[in-house]
């Protein structure tokens, strides 16, 4: 009758971590799209173009970094974020953050060294396709 409903658990995770992030990801994508030149959607329409087609060819191309980075520090976010899932998860639901906080806590295991090493093998195998795929970008222009 009282307490935390049980049904509630990933739904308020999910529903806190999108509020929290949804400024930063505004502040992101908001300076790019204030950035980018307004003519190349002219020109588009101009040649018959329609709005749905511009924003698919021109403007989400070109916003896409932003998209990207505001994605990722949004992830960052949301992972680095132990308070808001503790205090939103109901029973019985836990995050990634919040189980190696609690696992930390009684002493470091095995398993947390294990998954640490997960992390920094995955960034690093993102960044080294990453740069491939810009180095194949700038090839490819020159």
């Amino acid at each position: 009758l009282f307490g935390w409903p049980e049904s509630n658990g990933i739904f308020t995770i999910w529903v806190g971590h999108v509020l929290l992030c949804m400024a930063y990801v505004a502040v992101v994508v908001q300076s790019r799209i204030r950035d980018f030149d307004r003519s190349l959607e002219e020109a588009a329409m101009d040649l018959g173009a329609t709005p749905v087609k511009v924003f698919f060819l021109i403007t989400l191309p070109l916003i896409a970094p932003a998209l990207m980075a505001a994605w990722l520090l949004a992830f960052t976010l949301s992972l680095d974020d132990v308070v808001i899932a503790s205090f939103l998860s109901g029973p019985g639901y836990t995050t990634l953050p919040v189980e190696v906080f609690s696992r930390v806590r009684l002493g470091l295991k095995p398993e947390i060294n294990a998954l640490a090493t997960l992390f920094i093998l995955v960034v690093g195998l993102l960044v080294i396709v990453a740069n491939r795929l810009q180095h194949q970008v700038n090839k490819a222009e020159q």
